[in-house]
């Protein structure tokens, strides 16, 4: 069966429409995404499917957003968290939803380092992946830094040893990086929104194109509708997210959340879209990827009959 259609059943007629979904097993995503992987959303029509049409199937993959962003790119997943950096690579042939990303102000990567003091001429920069926004964002601040792609959360322990110079850092580790002797240089996300005034684009849900505005209505209403319920009963999902986040304290997790998961989550708005267009046309304009069309985003306030007409 090809993913991303619907499969024909022994009878002849459509059964489930088979979609890969990866994110991150970081707090922010599993919370999000807690009651649409637990099949708490599998009565919605926008999951159920309407009359005639097929039900959508998730299956779920957690990986690092480095290995999203990969994966992504070799069309592994038909949906997929992904870096705005990312998207700049991946925007002829996929689309973002409006729900379910990472934006806001206070959310920037950090650079952190054992001396405060440091010069970073010329030093080498441990870096969460080649296409994170958090590379992204170091290389519009400063290019005369030397990268390596380090997983994330081996960034720390590996600059805390000497193995780098100075480390870029992601997630909650701009909780935790003072339990390793380690300073903060520079914080990213107050240069940009110092610099540009925007708010600061982490990362967003994209969906292959060719799955349809039908398709891509119904994903993002059940994004949306699984973060709404995350919202409402925070419970629900917390073994979830711990399960996946064992090594971060409960306070940590909390902190995650509180700061990645807030309005743009639910929809990415005419700010954030301003935001993420900034962003994109600055990488652009540096010729990291190819300038990106309008069409960036699924349609605003589209309803699920408008996007069966225009699917």
């Amino acid at each position: 069966m090809r993913h991303g259609a619907p499969a024909p059943d022994a009878a002849g007629s459509v059964s489930a429409m088979r979609l890969r979904l990866g994110y991150s097993p970081c707090p922010n995503d599993t919370f999000i995404f807690h009651a649409l992987q637990a099949g708490l959303l599998a009565g919605t029509p926008e999951q159920a499917g309407g009359p005639g049409e097929e039900p959508i199937e998730l299956e779920v993959t957690h990986q690092d957003i480095d290995a999203l962003n990969a994966a992504a790119l070799a069309g592994e997943l038909d949906v997929a968290k992904v870096s705005y950096h990312a998207y700049g690579y991946l925007a002829r042939d996929w689309v973002l939803l409006r729900s379910g990303g990472a934006l806001g102000r206070g959310v920037g990567p950090l650079v952190v380092a054992r001396d405060p003091g440091l010069d970073l001429t010329g030093k080498l920069v441990a870096v969460p992946g080649g296409a994170t926004t958090a590379k992204l964002l170091l290389a519009l601040w400063r290019d005369d830094l030397r990268t390596e792609v380090v997983r994330y959360d081996a960034i720390m322990p590996a600059v805390a040893a000497g193995r780098y110079d100075a480390g870029l850092i992601i997630h909650e580790s701009r909780f935790t990086y003072p339990r390793y002797g380690l300073y903060a240089l520079r914080d990213l996300g107050e240069w940009w929104e110092s610099e540009v005034g925007h708010l600061v684009p982490l990362g967003a849900i994209a969906a292959k194109r060719s799955l349809g505005p039908r398709v891509h209505a119904r994903l993002d209403a059940l994004v949306r509708a699984s973060l709404e319920h995350a919202l409402a009963h925070p419970g629900d999902s917390a073994a979830y997210v711990a399960a996946h986040a064992q090594e971060m304290d409960e306070d940590v997790r909390r902190r995650h959340i509180a700061l990645y998961v807030n309005d743009h989550s639910l929809d990415v708005g005419a700010e954030g879209e301003a935001a993420v267009r900034e962003l994109l046309g600055r990488g652009a304009s540096r010729g990291l990827f190819a300038p990106v069309g309008d069409d960036v985003f699924a349609p605003a306030g589209l309803s699920l009959p408008e996007a069966a007409r225009r699917g």
